[in-house]
């Protein structure tokens, strides 16, 4: 069962206790807007992930769970199992909806109209008398309890829960501030090819982030807490540009980078939820040709409301095989690196793997993690090149694969 919201175990993930105090109270306002729902839809790309990752039927995973759509995902790879873990009870209480309504709802039709509408009040009604009754009591009471503008959580899936949530409200603004400059952001949407998206982009939207407006906004790190990027990692996204010429970029790769007929990333970003086309791009595990394939190995998956670390920390010497990290190490102290480090080649069995993302290029690891650690790992920056070339979720600067050497 999810425990109750504990405030300081995401604020002792947080929080810097090596800086000014100006930066830790940064660090706080952040902590305090990561305790709601942050991401109802994650956005790593589960299909790099799975390639990268080469989950085999003996593989045992362990991955933050955020919004859950890659740990459900990963079950379409046919591994062993897949434990999920979370420091934010919010994402703990959807990734148990998640499961529940796997498990519950009649067919795959119903699941889309919940998860890919999102937006259809026969929703309400499949939850109170399908969905609810399968869920634990923590994850019940969040999802019947009131957000902070006094709505029921639950009826975001009858009202668009993507956007909702801390990055679901981000993107809004996002849309809002656009408008402002008589841009559309989902014209990008209409485009026929891959040259459509480059010159929409070009014509309509570049040209936003010269505003003065635009770069003065994106200065402030507190403006970037929507995408879920703290104080720590604001600096190592900007690295020596303005932030408002990396953002710009990063948007440049999702809009130009890939068809926008196949992401369902551009989709999100730009129209504020998925496509409703029967043939729309979704995440793995909302495709009707894997509905049975998940449903018939969901209790293969676990999610656990605890820090990744410290998970670790409870399980055997060579028991786990693939970890997947999002991009939490950029929050973390070399002391917390080489905690978690230290666990996960305790625990690595042989040819085991680690995946992580990066908001800057390089990997963080050397350096700060303790030689005798790292050493037992291999790594290519070739292949960490061509891996973040094919995530097309497109936010990130780099994604990282470690080999276990034994």
């Amino acid at each position: 069962m999810p425990n109750a919201p504990t405030p300081h175990i995401i604020e002792g993930a947080v929080v810097r206790s090596h800086v000014p105090m100006t930066e830790r109270l940064l660090d706080r306002a952040f902590a305090l807007a990561f305790r709601g729902l942050v991401y109802a839809q994650i956005w790593e790309d589960p299909v790099v992930d799975m390639e990268a990752l080469d989950i085999q039927p003996d593989s045992r995973i362990v991955t933050i769970a955020s919004g859950s759509c890659n740990a459900l995902s990963y079950l379409t790879a046919d591994p062993a199992q897949v434990t999920a873990v979370d420091l934010n009870t919010a994402h703990i209480a959807l990734g148990r909806l998640k499961i529940a309504a796997l498990r519950h709802l009649p067919d795959h039709d119903a699941l889309r109209r919940f998860f890919v509408e999102a937006d259809n009040r026969r929703n309400l009604a499949d939850y109170r008398s399908l969905i609810a009754p399968h869920l634990d009591e923590t994850s019940r009471r969040y999802w019947e309890g009131r957000d902070l503008a006094g709505r029921r959580r639950i009826h975001g899936f009858a009202r668009g829960i993507y956007k909702r949530g801390l990055l679901g409200n981000f993107i809004g603004m996002a849309h809002l501030i656009a408008r402002l400059y008589r841009v559309d952001l989902k014209v990008i949407l209409e485009a026929t090819s891959l040259e459509d998206q480059r010159r929409l982009f070009d014509e309509r939207i570049a040209p936003v982030f010269d505003k003065r407006f635009i770069r003065w906004l994106t200065k402030q790190p507190a403006s970037l807490f929507g995408l879920g990027i703290p104080p720590a990692q604001y600096e190592a996204l900007a690295g020596d540009q303005r932030m408002a010429t990396v953002l710009r970029a990063r948007l440049e790769r999702l809009a130009c980078g890939f068809s926008v007929q196949d992401n369902y990333f551009a989709w999100q970003a730009f129209n504020r939820g998925y496509g409703r086309a029967p043939n729309a791009p979704v995440p793995p595990w909302l495709q009707a040709d894997n509905h049975q394939a998940v449903r018939d190995r969901i209790d293969r998956m676990t999610l656990s409301h605890t820090n990744f670390t410290d998970h670790l920390a409870l399980q055997a010497d060579a028991s786990l095989d693939r970890y997947v990290l999002l991009d939490a190490q950029d929050w973390m102290s070399d002391a917390q690196l080489t905690a978690l480090w230290s666990q996960i080649t305790r625990t690595a069995r042989s040819g085991a793997r680690v995946l992580f993302r990066t908001a800057g290029e390089p990997t963080i690891l050397p350096g700060r993690v303790p030689d005798e650690i790292l050493s037992r790992w291999s790594y290519s920056e070739e292949e960490a090149r061509e891996l973040i070339a094919r995530d097309r979720s497109s936010i990130y600067g780099g994604l990282h694969l470690y080999r276990f050497k034994g």
